[in-house]
């Protein structure tokens, strides 16, 4: 008899350890899809609760994954998710993986350069012959075409010192970027300063010996010791420079392997940014003069031997200039105007939930605040006219406060800088007459305090 009530125990046991190992394993599994579901919504946080502790109770009936590796999976999730900026209600963040986070943005920040779409001019020398001076350009040195090993890439050779003007980079839209690769080598004890300069003069050409120009920037950089040096001049007088920036991506001292960077230009009206390869060495907010007409560039050479005091052969070429115009620059609209507009923060419908498409505007946004430590600022919701009006009020409280948890959680942005408000469609910037009208009136609004 004990036998017979021995193995019915042993079955029931058997029976019950299977039935839990079979919910078990259902409940890791609805947890571990809600793991890519977290954040979404606020009312989640009590069921991600509730799942924590169900699966710490099943791990104690049964073999399950590691749970250093399921947070860490976790974790990469909830990377690829601030990363997009789409999330404006996921608070619940790790500290470590707002840390990451905010790293990652930096980084990412440095190489914010976007090329002109509208090319006005492009040249890479093909058409000119080695050794010959190329057409639709201008010097008061000498130059020549060259190319470098068994490499076809035709190269600018700037071999004295002197000014060199592209002339179909002219009259500069307010808008525009200008980029061209650079090819240097140089032997340990000399001294090199390659520049360019742009310039608003009355004659391009005639004044393409003016080193000290009226009114201008002028950019040079000395790649024997990786440092850069800016001047801008109004009215003939320096009113602004900087003579300590680094540049190390032409730092180099071995003459047989030259460097090859990319140098990248960006005028957005008054703003003045410079790149070499992923690098921003240079973010001027007001280096260009809204009365002045800037209508010429040109690269300079010089070339110094400190033992002898004569020219060598040392080399600075480029190649593959591109000249475009650009888009306006929004971000700096916020710093400048005091006002910054934007339709490219989506939400779901009838929801404050930030669309993964919004990620670009908002690291756009968060990089102007973090440029700009001292500056506050209003966040202000509207809604296009669908809907009641009460309901519209309430939805565009809600998103504008989505946007700065956005700012907030995964920039790293000090909420005590941010207010936030919302209008409704109390303030319609046309009728709402049809789709693309209603997509312009739902709109987000930052206001600088």
């Amino acid at each position: 008899m004990k036998t017979i009530i021995s193995v019915m125990i042993m079955l029931m046991t058997c029976l019950s350890v299977h039935s839990q190992e079979t919910v078990g394993e259902k409940v890791l599994k609805n947890s571990k899809d809600k793991t890519y579901q977290r954040g979404e919504q606020k009312s989640d946080e009590t069921v991600d609760k509730a799942l924590n502790k169900v699966e710490e109770g099943i791990g104690k009936l049964f073999k399950k994954k590691d749970k250093n590796k399921k947070n860490t999976t976790n974790q990469e999730d909830t990377q690829e998710i601030d990363e997009t900026s789409e999330s404006s209600n996921s608070t619940n963040k790790s500290s470590s993986t707002n840390s990451k986070t905010k790293t990652n943005v930096k980084s990412n920040s440095k190489f914010d350069f976007v090329a002109g779409e509208k090319q006005l001019a492009f040249d890479d020398f093909s058409t000119t012959e080695v050794g010959d001076f190329p057409l639709g350009w201008n010097t008061n040195s000498s130059a020549e075409i060259r190319t470098v090993n068994d490499d076809d890439t035709k190269w600018f050779s700037m071999t004295k010192d002197g000014f060199f003007l592209p002339e179909f980079i002219k009259d500069l839209p307010e808008n525009c970027t200008i980029e061209f690769d650079v090819f240097t080598r140089y032997v340990s004890n000399n001294i090199l300063v390659y520049s360019f300069y742009i310039n608003a003069v009355n004659s391009p050409k005639k004044d393409l010996d003016n080193q000290y120009i009226q009114d201008g920037i002028y950019f040079g950089w000395r790649p024997v010791v990786g440092s850069a040096s800016y001047f801008i001049y109004e009215n003939g007088e320096e009113v602004s420079k900087n003579e300590g920036l680094k540049v190390n991506g032409f730092l180099t001292n071995d003459s047989e392997n030259p460097i090859i960077a990319r140098v990248s230009i960006w005028r957005q009206k008054s703003r003045l940014r410079v790149y070499v390869n992923e690098d921003k060495i240079l973010d001027l907010p007001q280096a260009f003069d809204s009365k002045l007409k800037y209508n010429s560039f040109k690269f300079g050479a010089a070339y110094m031997n400190y033992s002898n005091g004569r020219e060598h052969d040392d080399e600075f070429m480029i190649s593959n200039i591109r000249y475009a115009v650009a888009g306006e620059d929004t971000r700096s609209k916020l710093i400048t105007e005091g006002k910054f507009v934007t339709n490219g923060i989506l939400f779901d419908v009838n929801s404050d939930n930030i669309k993964p498409e919004s990620g670009s505007v908002l690291k756009e946004i968060a990089a102007t605040l973090q440029e700009n430590p001292t500056v506050r600022v209003k966040i202000i919701g509207h809604t296009d006219s669908d809907g009641a009006d009460a309901a519209n009020l309430a939805l565009s409280k809600k998103r504008a406060a989505a946007v700065k948890i956005a700012l907030s959680s995964f920039y790293g942005i000090d909420g005590a800088r941010i207010e936030t408000d919302g209008k409704g469609e109390s303030q319609p910037l046309n009728k709402n007459a049809n789709a693309t009208e209603k997509a312009t009136n739902r709109r987000v609004e930052f206001i600088k305090l």
